[in-house]
């Protein structure tokens, strides 16, 4: 059977819009869905409304909550995962040497065969930060192993991909706007280096839509959309792709989802 994953921020935990966040979980359906910012989900309730949402046992088998390391403020924004297919294994990454919030690294068995899974977000801080993340996962990948089979890359990577239609005054806008977390002038180094690396964008490859921003930002009188979600595939997996799109989240958070679905050979 095909395979849909999607990655959505859900912005603070989710609060009290956890209402909205589930209808459209329910509603979209993914096969494989990975969260960021799920603070407060230590206890498991938020994440078992979750496998409820998608008709899942809330079980270690399905969900999985990736604890994040704490930042200077003493919150977690701890990234999980729900998935149909059994998750044989997860380990966490959260070592504040190389990771801005969390890395969890899950290994399912789909009907397609295994699939190596990471649930990213990244630091929002500064691209240099975000590219020792980026180094970082690349040591835990054989490359010969990501050539022949099947791994996914999806979160909030904080980073700006030079593929997607920014406009060409980017840099005075975003200097006006006071957005230093992207560089001045905007930085693309981390999605240079994991399409460097092999990594295959999967809004880039085949969007089903023209939607391409996931976060609209308004600062300092500026309106500026960006794309810091993604999707992305090993090449064996990629030429599985039958398309990617954002999903309008309306005022469930304040990014939209990224979903791409796979052909299952």
């Amino acid at each position: 059977m095909p395979l849909k994953v999607m990655t959505l921020n859900i912005l603070m935990g989710g609060e009290d819009r956890m209402p909205l966040l589930l209808a459209l979980i329910a509603r979209e359906a993914p096969d494989v869905l990975v969260l960021q910012e799920c603070l407060g989900w230590e206890d498991g309730e938020r994440l078992a409304h979750v496998a409820a949402a998608l008709g899942l046992p809330a079980t270690e088998a399905h969900v999985r909550l990736g604890t994040a390391r704490p930042r200077p403020s003493g919150r977690r924004y701890h990234v999980a995962v729900a998935s149909r297919w059994p998750l044989r294994s997860a380990r966490v990454h959260a070592n504040a040497h190389f990771i801005g919030h969390c890395l969890l690294k899950c290994e399912l068995e789909t009907g397609a065969g295994p699939l190596t899974l990471f649930a990213a977000h990244f630091d929002a801080h500064h691209e240099t930060l975000r590219f020792v993340e980026a180094r970082y996962l690349r040591s835990l990948i054989e490359p010969v192993a990501f050539g022949e089979r099947a791994f996914l890359l999806a979160g909030d990577l904080n980073s700006l991909s030079r593929a997607d239609p920014y406009p060409v005054d980017l840099a005075d806008r975003v200097r006006r706007a006071r957005m230093d977390k992207y560089g001045h002038p905007p930085r693309f180094d981390v999605v240079d280096d994991l399409e460097g690396f092999g990594w295959v964008d999967t809004l880039r490859l085949k969007p089903a839509s023209p939607q391409w921003a996931t976060a609209r930002r308004q600062r300092e009188g500026e309106v500026i959309d960006f794309r810091t979600d993604f999707v992305f595939a090993s090449p064996p997996l990629a030429r599985r792709l039958m398309g990617a799109q954002v999903v309008d989240v309306g005022t469930a958070s304040d990014h939209h989802a990224v979903t791409a679905s796979f052909t299952d050979a």
